[in-house]
C-alpha cells in the first residue's frame, strides 16, 4: 500500500508539472550541450525532458507492485503448512496479487526490498539531475527559485541560497549506498532465513520516507519557479542557429556531411571579424558558398528555428504539447 501511495505521490507531481509546462510553452531559452550553448529549445521542453525520466520511474513502479505483492503466508519456517492452509484464499482476502510459489525462497526472499532500493537510486538521481539544471538556471536568472525553498546566509545578506534543491541533489548518494549495501548483505547467504536478512528494515524504511520527502519537494519546487524570459532570451545567441544555417542548404539538396563544412566556414568568418554571425551579408555567405540566397537570412529567427523542430519528441509547440498531453493523461491514468 506504501508503493500505492508513492505511485499517486508521482502521478500528482506529473500531472501539476505538465500543467506548468503547458502554461510557459511559449517561452524560448537556450538549450545546452557539454553546458556550452548548443541550440534554441522552448522552456517547457527543457522542463519535459526532466519529467519524462519521472515518467519512466512511474512506469517501473506500476511493474515492481505486483511482483511485491505476493503472499508469503502458509510458507512455514521453511518447508510450508502442515495443515492445508489455502494461501490463494488468505492471498485475496488480505489484497494481494498472488502467493510466493515456494516456501524456502519465501522465508529469505528480499527482491522486493532490493528492488524498490534500486527503483529509489535511480528516481532520486533524476530528480539530482533536476535540481542541479535549475540550481544553474537560477543562477543565470532564467529562474527564480522561490523563497519556501531557499535560505539567506548567516553572513552575507544578499545571498539566497537554493538549499532544498542541494539537499535533493545530495539524496542520489546515499539511496545508492543504500541499495548496494543491502544488496552486499545478501550475497553469500544460505538458504531459508537468517539473522542477517533484519538488516533489510531500516534501509528500506528510510528509503520510503526520503522518496515521499523528495517527491513532494521536486513537485513544490517546479511548480512555485518563476521562468525569466527575457532573461531566458538574453542567453540565445544568433551562433545557435550554426545548425540551422547548415539545414537550410540541405533543404536545397546539398548533403549534411558538406552543410556542416559550410556553415563552419560562416562560422569562422564572423569571427574573424569579430561580429555576429547574423550580421553577415549576404555577399559574404555567397563568397562562401553561391548556393545561398536571399531567403536564408530567414534563418536568424529563434521561433522558426523551434518551430521546424517538428518531429515526435522535438521542440516545437505542437511536439511539446503533444509530449504535455501524453503525460497528463497517463498521470490521471494512475489516479
Amino acid at each position: 500500500r506504501v508503493l500505492v501511495h508513492i505511485l499517486k505521490d508521482l502521478a500528482g507531481l506529473l500531472g501539476a508539472c505538465g500543467e506548468y509546462a503547458r502554461e510557459h510553452v511559449d517561452i524560448l531559452m537556450a538549450g545546452y550541450t557539454h553546458l556550452q550553448p548548443a541550440q534554441p529549445i522552448r522552456f517547457s521542453h527543457w522542463l519535459m525532458s526532466h519529467l519524462s525520466p519521472i515518467m519512466r520511474d512511474t512506469q517501473r513502479l506500476t511493474e515492481i507492485i505486483p511482483r511485491a505483492n505476493q503472499c508469503p503466508l502458509g510458507s512455514g519456517a521453511l518447508a510450508g503448512n502442515a495443515f492445508g492452509v489455502d494461501r490463494e484464499f488468505l492471498a485475496a482476502e488480505l489484497g494481494f496479487d498472488g502467493v510466493t510459489p515456494n516456501s524456502l525462497d519465501s522465508v529469505c526472499d528480499r527482491d522486493f526490498v532490493v528492488e524498490f532500493l534500486m527503483w529509489s537510486t535511480l528516481l532520486l538521481t533524476h530528480m539530482s539531475q533536476i535540481a542541479e539544471d535549475v540550481i544553474i538556471t537560477n543562477l543565470l536568472k532564467g529562474i527564480d527559485v522561490d523563497d519556501a525553498y531557499a535560505t539567506g546566509s548567516s553572513l552575507m545578506p544578499q545571498k539566497k541560497n537554493p538549499d532544498a534543491l542541494e539537499i535533493l541533489r545530495g539524496k542520489a548518494g546515499v539511496a545508492l549506498g543504500r541499495a548496494v549495501g543491502f544488496t552486499a548483505t545478501l550475497k553469500g547467504l544460505p538458504r531459508a532465513y537468517n539473522k542477517d536478512l533484519q538488516e533489510d528494515k531500516i534501509p528500506l524504511f528510510q528509503a520510503v520516507d526520503t522518496v515521499k520527502d523528495c517527491i513532494a519537494i521536486t513537485t513544490g519546487v517546479i511548480l512555485t519557479m518563476k521562468p525569466n524570459p527575457e532573461m531566458l532570451m538574453k542567453a540565445l545567441c544568433p551562433e545557435m542557429l550554426a545548425t540551422d544555417l547548415a539545414d537550410y542548404l540541405v533543404r536545397k539538396g546539398v548533403p549534411f556531411r558538406e552543410t556542416h563544412h559550410i556553415s563552419g566556414a560562416c562560422v569562422r568568418l564572423a569571427e574573424e571579424q569579430q561580429v555576429s554571425i547574423d550580421t553577415l551579408t549576404l555577399e559574404q555567405l555567397q563568397a562562401i558558398d553561391e548556393r545561398f540566397e536571399e531567403d536564408v537570412m530567414k534563418v536568424w529567427d529563434y521561433e522558426a528555428s523551434v518551430e521546424r523542430k517538428s518531429s515526435i519528441g522535438g521542440t516545437c509547440k505542437k511536439s511539446v504539447l503533444k509530449q504535455v498531453d501524453d503525460m497528463t493523461t497517463y498521470a490521471k491514468s494512475l489516479l
